[in-house]
């Protein structure tokens, strides 16, 4: 059995193995990485030897970690990294090639049926009725979509909501609140095995999930990076952030809001701003209008969605695909049992 791993930031490290009586053997590790000194490899390779064949990745990494001693340098090279090649080995952790992605654009829809349809299409990959996909999200109306873990009392001023006619949804994932217009932001939902990310941290799964959109923003003329744990940020300030939800069905879903030409001074009409973000980030860059994309690119928003599309068709192969009427149907009746309720809506008062 062969696997392979290369890191973000780091090197490639191969791993073969064989298993008997449901137990690891015969492991070598090799690649272009840096160690020093060589008879750390030996215990490496001596700790994962006779380990289970369904050993977590984060089991596999501690048993490396405890061989390992203070005077040993790793350059290039991680626990984690050599765990998730081993997982690799045993087809446990899979690749990006390994996926049969689609990539879809729309429909327009309310905002609430974008936020159901992140888990009525999550279930339809589960059950293999849906391939993995990349969707970008249209909407018919403004709205505020908050994180799963958020109190409405704390986020909402519903006097600005009210007045602008901003609806309110909560989302399966976690994160802050997003105040969406239609044609502000893009914001995508990337459906995908968990399996890609095994015995990834959470830390180090947003920027793995996203180095394609880093990709396609530089196309567009955005030079971006990551400031973890889920923001996207230029060099004039933050884009975007990310959130994930992991499934109890092998698959999770992982999105990103991006502000194209934002309005942040009827965002905050409609958002409470707590003195703890205002102390963090100064209220002076809180409501300063923030369009880093439209300003930086000078490019219609239609533009750049057509070059994410096209980049990530193009880095994954990936086929067009479509949200049907059924698809929409079933996302509607999800928002009558779920996300249009209050028992969802204000579970966190």
């Amino acid at each position: 059995m062969h696997g392979e791993y290369k890191e973000p930031g780091h090197k490639l490290v191969v791993v073969d193995l064989d298993v008997e009586d449901k137990k690891l053997t015969h492991v070598q590790i090799a690649g272009d990485f840096f160690l020093e000194p060589d008879d750390a490899l030996a215990r490496i390779t001596a700790a994962i030897e006779g380990l289970p064949e369904d050993s977590h990745a984060a089991d596999i990494a501690q048993a490396v970690t405890n061989v390992l001693k203070p005077t040993d340098e790793l350059l290039g090279l991680s626990p984690h990294g050599i765990a998730t090649a081993v997982r690799r080995a045993l087809g446990k952790s899979i690749d990006w090639d390994e996926i049969d992605f689609e990539v879809i654009h729309g429909p327009v829809v309310s905002p609430m049926i974008n936020v159901a349809m992140d888990e009525t299409l999550i279930e339809d990959v589960a059950a293999g009725r849906r391939k993995p996909f990349m969707r970008i999200w249209e909407w018919d109306s403004p709205c505020v979509v908050i994180g799963s873990f958020q109190s409405v009392e704390n986020e909402i001023d519903w006097d600005g909501m009210n007045r602008h006619g901003v609806t309110l949804c909560r989302r399966v994932t976690g994160g802050g609140a997003m105040f969406m217009e239609a044609g502000n932001c893009i914001t995508y939902s990337l459906v995908i095995p968990t399996a890609l990310v095994d015995g990834m941290s959470f830390k180090d799964s947003y920027p793995f999930l996203d180095e394609w959109v880093m990709e396609a923003l530089e196309k567009v003329g955005v030079k971006a990076h990551y400031v973890p744990l889920n923001d996207i940020t230029s060099e004039k300030g933050k884009i975007g952030g990310a959130a994930q939800k992991h499934f109890a069905n092998g698959v999770m879903v992982h999105h990103v809001t991006m502000s194209y030409d934002i309005d942040a001074n009827k965002m905050l009409e409609c958002l409470r701003i707590g003195k703890e973000k205002v102390r963090d980030k100064g209220l002076r860059s809180a409501v300063k209008r923030v369009d880093p994309m439209k300003s930086q690119t000078g490019m219609a928003r239609e533009d750049i969605i057509d070059v994410f599309l096209d980049h990530f068709t193009q880095k994954f192969n990936a086929k067009p695909g479509e949200i049907t009427a059924a698809d929409i149907e079933t996302a509607k009746a999800r928002c009558g049992t779920k996300f249009d309720t209050e028992e969802w809506t204000f579970r966190l008062p």
